[in-house]
């Protein structure tokens, strides 16, 4: 196996590796809590809270009528994975930041998309707070998302952007 193939192949396992610890800490909550219990892990700031979301990214959408939502929460996820791919195949895998980022969205959106697949909904259980002020609760999933976009964002800001004529995109 050549090293690209190698480092593509480390990628996706890496990939895989968040996707399945993403559906292993949900398949727990699930299993283990009621949907509304809430666990208090650091009181005042953190608790474990299992909830549900039918909407998109923090509820949003969560009222849009079937079979529009179950259509649109599909094929969305489903056209993300398909470009994410394609970005990491065009991306050198030497790109160190940009691969992890996208290697960790990937995960991400494979997570979530298997709960609304299997589901119609995703289940969330990370709970922060100061006082009365919520962060919409969340899950490993969201969690890779997040920190792919902020990899890819630093990624940007070291780079700049590069023409893709300039870049190599096999290695």
């Amino acid at each position: 196996m050549t090293g690209g193939r190698a480092h593509r192949l480390a990628w996706a396992l890496g990939s895989v590796a968040v996707a399945a610890l993403d559906q292993a800490t949900k398949h727990l909550v699930r299993e283990r809590m009621p949907v509304h219990e809430s666990i208090p892990v650091v009181p005042e700031l953190f608790h474990l809270t299992h909830v549900t979301n039918r909407g998109a990214l923090f509820g949003m959408l969560h009222d849009l009528p079937d079979p529009w939502r179950a259509v649109i929460f599909t094929s969305v996820p489903v056209l993300a994975v398909g470009l994410i791919l394609w970005f990491q195949m065009r991306t050198p895998v030497t790109d160190r930041l940009a691969q992890g980022g996208l290697a960790l969205i990937l995960a991400g959106a494979v997570g979530n998309l298997a709960d609304r697949l299997r589901f119609g909904q995703v289940t969330d259980f990370l709970d922060l707070f100061i006082g009365e002020h919520h962060w919409p609760a969340f899950n490993v999933a969201d969690s890779s998302i997040c920190v792919g976009v902020a990899l890819l964002m630093l990624d940007l800001l070291r780079h700049g952007r590069r023409p893709a004529a300039t870049r190599p995109t096999h290695s």
